[in-house]
């Protein structure tokens, strides 16, 4: 599958198959009720996920977000998935110079993700971020948000200033300290995690963060509807509580594929295969 830099109103599932593991992912995105342009964009391929909200009004904020989504998406073809660690540093680094030449320097994004990584021992998430777009992993019931806000609030939290519940309702809570395309930081930070049959990755702006507490976000999580009916509740809960701003969300689900799917996707395999097989190749 080629990466693709979505816009704010594509959804779809899909999966991919990692060393007996399959990935199910639903994407979704809503303007909101308060806004007139979504300025969040996404971006999916079968091993690299990631959601960016753009900040600059009069579009300028849409060109940003969609410049990294973009970045990101060219640089995992050019790659052919093979992508790294450093990589993905690299990419965001690309995006930041493309964003500040495009729009002066005058508008910035958001951006987290995960990307799929293969190693001998083997499979992990590398998840990154800049700024306070979130995500989170989802597993035996417990959710736990990988990714620490590049923003104002989250460093008064951190410092004793004001309480978790103030996070959500703190006149500052919209300013970010870290982003691309804008200001002088703009590294991500990095964090793994071990890849296991049953989680569920979840990477969404903060128009869904910042309307939904964590517990009623991993309720959702943890009700059991596949990916793409999570991602339309979620975005549904989201408007409800108020829907202030532009609101992107992806769920990734691993799953193990059993005997009897591993031996049908084997045949399917053989059949397109087969050297005996009439008229040109087909496609899936």
């Amino acid at each position: 599958m080629a990466a693709s830099a979505e816009g704010p109103e594509e959804a779809q599932e899909s999966r991919q198959e990692p060393a007996g593991l399959y990935l199910d992912y639903g994407y979704g995105s809503h303007v909101g009720l308060r806004r007139e342009l979504n300025e969040d964009s996404s971006v999916i391929t079968d091993t690299l996920f990631a959601v960016a909200d753009g900040m600059g009004g009069h579009e300028a904020g849409e060109v940003a977000s969609a410049l990294a989504v973009q970045t990101l998406a060219d640089g995992w073809n050019r790659a052919e998935g093979r992508v790294s660690r450093d990589q993905i540093q690299a990419y965001l680094g690309e995006a930041d110079q493309r964003i500040r030449e495009a729009t002066d320097s005058k508008a910035g994004t958001t951006v987290s993700g995960a990307l799929l990584e293969d190693h001998e021992d083997g499979l992990s998430w590398v998840v990154f971020n800049i700024g306070d777009s979130r995500t989170y992993l989802y597993e035996q019931a417990e959710l736990r948000q990988l990714t620490r806000d590049h923003s104002q609030v989250q460093d008064m939290f951190d410092s004793g200033l004001i309480t978790a519940e103030e996070l959500h309702s703190h006149p500052q809570r919209n300013v970010i300290t870290r982003a691309l395309g804008a200001g002088e930081m703009w590294d991500a930070d990095f964090t793994t995690a071990a890849v296991r049959a049953g989680q569920r990755l979840m990477i969404c702006s903060d128009g869904l963060s910042g309307e939904l507490t964590d517990d009623e976000i991993g309720r959702i999580l943890g009700a059991g509807r596949n990916a793409q009916d999570t991602v339309d509740w979620l975005i549904h809960q989201s408007l409800r509580a108020g829907g202030r701003d532009n609101v992107t969300v992806v769920v990734v689900d691993v799953q193990q594929q059993d005997v009897q799917q591993q031996d049908a996707r084997q045949q399917d395999v053989q059949q397109h295969d087969s050297p005996k097989q009439d008229g040109p190749p087909q496609e899936d």
